[in-house]
């Protein structure tokens, strides 16, 4: 499937490259499809431009019709932009023996940061579970730093963090000497729930490590469950000294704390191995001072480990992103240590993925395509984006830094500079470095660390860096390196891609628009390549008419589309079928199912018609000044219904949102219409409607089949999960409202 390129060729002083790149092949036939389609397109437009509506037409068939031809024309430009991408996609493959073998005695220092925002909706045994994994990755424990940003400001989460430190010095024993996989403890006892039989030693001390987890998940459950640490705990540590009555989630002092300090020689395991260094941080928050969302605490958590422990490798991970391989780290620095290409690299992104999807992904949460080619694309344009997670970062880079050929370095004289000073002084220095005041008249959050004032600060960050000279790569190994939780629930699905198409349409609108600030910094195709996530919000615009203006016309019998015995009829034919039969075959192709690529359509029909409308209404919204940013965070918890529901791929529903309102009525719309349509066809046997609105009944029909969820949760379904009775009441009205417009 695969072409090789360079895979053989010497690096620098004659060494073999520590990665190499292989160009995708089998091209052929999907260029031709693309010609094929893109000529398909361009008589489509012909034929709205030869056959519009003369002046003397209906004034609502004109409107409809120029609506239908810019949706069209929308619709082109996002095709032509996704094609561009996937024109000649490349991959990855890293030589982790080789970089052993020449750079084991001066692996570099790595700090991993992990990012937490409250224990209510992101449970404190899931952290740790995430922090635990991380900490056992195959790499010396010396020149690891783990760090805990707790934005919640919790001792809850301090508390787990402290029980982890101490299952860490049986569980990092455990993973080295048996060398399991995943090293997060919640994963490893899910998929192996009996110990296995051909290892007795292993056998006994699986028995023994899960029983030590399964006792400290239910002091950390029972814990969390009680919502306050009792005084006897308290007294475990001097850390718990930092919380008193006052504190709250929106107003506290910095807090840091060193819970495992690497250099100590006494920091050791089990079997006396090193443990890696381990650290909370919860910033300062004070009410009067803005600060901004998970780029603030990242930028904090940059300045605090330039203190500790100063790793020239920084990962970041979100709470529920558990390693799910060991050897990340080793792949990461394949890149970032090459001879050759190696200094040029700012960060490697690995994809974001999820172990909780359901056979046929019911919220199309995989995004398996955008995974598995349209990132391989941007890689081969220029180099991927930054999306927030499972991201290994140069941190020169990452704090501002150009690039030049001064960025060159030979690893092996890495001076080791991690702070001198005692774990106590340390800690109280690092306050003033995670103040609320400690950024004004600075320039972090503008061109040094991550971005503020948008809401998807990952993407415009990794942008600004690949517009100060660096390269990125992206890397999807065969073992996923990080798997995470995806939303359970309709509603949770909808409000994260509103968050991330805001995001994206702010940068657009914005002076760090790819197309403007990227000018002459990043190759063209790159600033295109953003482009197609930049515009998701705008696209919902199109995708709502075409979903609302066919199916009204077809009620008051306007015809938009050719008749069904005109040859007009096969482009649109051929448009249609080309490119659902070809996604279709991707999807299955890497890895989906027949019903998996029909939830998949459905998810994008729902996301644009609600989420993404949503996030144009309030960017607009915003950029009048009628309405801030905000971040909301997806809940990582559910209750078992829920999760039945969601095992079983029941579409789950509610809770009453205007989202589902949207959804509601375009359902019913498009049901109403489509059986008027059949009604005018079969009862009263008209032909002529047949031929001139056949494209029209069909359009209809597939949004019904589309929509069968909705309909079910509307009028069929007796469980929790039903659309509620005020979006039913809502949805109905505003339907039969529309319907009855369109016929008078």
């Amino acid at each position: 499937m695969n072409g090789e390129r360079g895979s053989v060729e010497m690096g620098r002083d004659g060494y073999l490259p520590l990665f190499e790149t292989k160009v995708a092949k089998g091209r052929i036939l999907f260029r031709c499809y693309a010609a094929s389609v893109f000529v398909g397109i361009i008589f489509i437009w012909v034929y709205r431009v030869v056959h519009f509506p003369p002046a003397g037409a209906q004034v609502l068939r004109r409107w409809a019709w120029m609506g239908l031809f810019l949706s069209e024309l929308l619709f082109s430009f996002y095709w032509f932009l996704t094609q561009l991408v996937r024109w000649s996609p490349i991959y990855r493959y890293t030589f982790k023996d080789r970089l052993s073998q020449r750079y084991e005695e001066v692996l570099p220092g790595i700090d991993i940061f992990v990012c937490t925002a409250d224990p209510r909706i992101e449970p404190p045994i899931m952290v740790i579970n995430t922090v635990l994994s991380v900490m056992a990755y195959n790499y010396p424990s010396q020149n690891l730093s783990v760090y805990l940003s707790d934005d919640g400001g919790s001792d809850l989460t301090f508390y787990a963090l402290l029980e982890a430190s101490r299952f860490s010095k049986h569980w990092l024993p455990f993973c080295r000497k048996f060398s399991i996989e995943p090293r997060s403890p919640a994963a490893y006892f899910s998929t192996t729930s009996e110990p296995p039989d051909s290892n007795p030693l292993m056998a006994q001390e699986w028995l023994s490590i899960k029983e030590l987890y399964e006792d400290m998940k239910n002091r950390i459950e029972t814990t969390t469950r009680l919502g306050r640490i009792s005084e006897e705990i308290r007294k475990e540590h001097k850390g718990f000294l930092e919380w008193n009555s006052a504190s709250t989630r929106h107003d506290h002092q910095s807090i840091v704390q060193i819970v495992i300090d690497g250099r100590d020689p006494k920091a050791v395991d089990s079997e006396g191995q090193p443990l890696p260094t381990l650290v909370y941080l919860s910033r300062e928050k004070r009410p009067q001072y803005h600060h901004n969302f998970k780029a603030g605490a990242m930028n904090a958590l940059i300045r605090v480990s330039s203190k500790i422990s100063n790793g020239s490798i920084i990962l970041n991970v979100d709470c529920d992103m558990y390693s799910n391989n060991s050897e990340s780290v080793r792949d990461a620095l394949c890149f970032f240590m090459d001879e050759e290409k190696g200094h040029e690299i700012a960060y490697v992104q690995f994809p974001q993925c999820y172990d909780n999807l359901t056979r046929n992904d019911l919220y199309g949460t995989c995004l398996r395509v955008i995974i598995q080619v349209e990132l391989p694309g941007l890689d081969s344009n220029g180099g991927p984006c930054y999306i927030g997670t499972g991201c290994f970062h140069r941190r020169v880079a990452l704090c501002g830094m150009k690039y030049g050929k001064e960025c060159e370095r030979e690893w092996k004289r890495e001076n080791d500079r991690r702070g001198r000073e005692s774990a106590s002084v340390l800690e109280e220095s690092c306050k003033v470095l995670a103040s609320c005041t400690y950024e004004e008249n600075s320039q972090w959050g503008k061109e040094m660390g991550l971005k503020y004032d948008c809401a998807v600060e990952d993407i415009i960050t990794g942008f600004s860096i690949q517009c100060r000279g660096w390269k990125s790569v992206y890397f999807n190994p065969e073992r996923k390196g990080f798997l995470g939780v995806a939303p359970t629930t309709l509603l949770q699905s909808l409000v994260q891609h509103k968050r991330w198409s805001e995001g994206h349409l702010q940068i657009f609108l914005s002076r760090h628009c790819p197309l403007i600030y990227g000018h002459k910094k990043v190759p063209l195709k790159l600033q295109l390549a953003y482009s197609i996530y930049n515009l998701w919000a705008a696209y919902s615009l199109a995708t709502l008419c075409y979903a609302a203006v066919p199916s009204l016309c077809l009620l008051g019998g306007i015809s938009l589309f050719p008749e069904i015995w005109s040859l007009w009829v096969l482009p649109f034919a051929y448009v249609i079928i080309a490119k659902h039969a070809y996604s279709l075959g991707e999807f299955h192709w890497y890895g989906g199912t027949i019903q998996g690529w029909w939830n998949d359509q459905r998810i994008w029909m729902f996301r644009r018609t609600t989420s993404y409308f949503f996030a144009f209404l309030d960017t607009i919204l915003r950029i009048l000044g009628f309405a801030e940013t905000t971040f909301a965070v997806t809940a990582k918890v559910c209750d078992e219904d829920v999760s039945q529901r969601y095992d079983q791929e029941i579409m789950e529903f509610g809770s009453p949102s205007p989202m589902f309102t949207i959804l509601a009525t375009l359902a019913l719309l498009n049901l109403f219409s489509f059986v008027c349509g059949i009604k005018r066809v079969v009862v009263d046997i008209q032909i002529k409607p047949l031929e001139s609105l056949a494209l029209q009944i069909i359009l209809c029909g597939v949004l019904v089949l589309i929509n069968l969820p909705v309909y079910q949760g509307l009028f069929f379904r007796k469980d929790k999960g039903t659309m509620p009775t005020s979006v039913t009441y809502k949805s109905v009205s505003l339907a039969l409202l529309a319907c009855s417009i369109a016929l008078y």
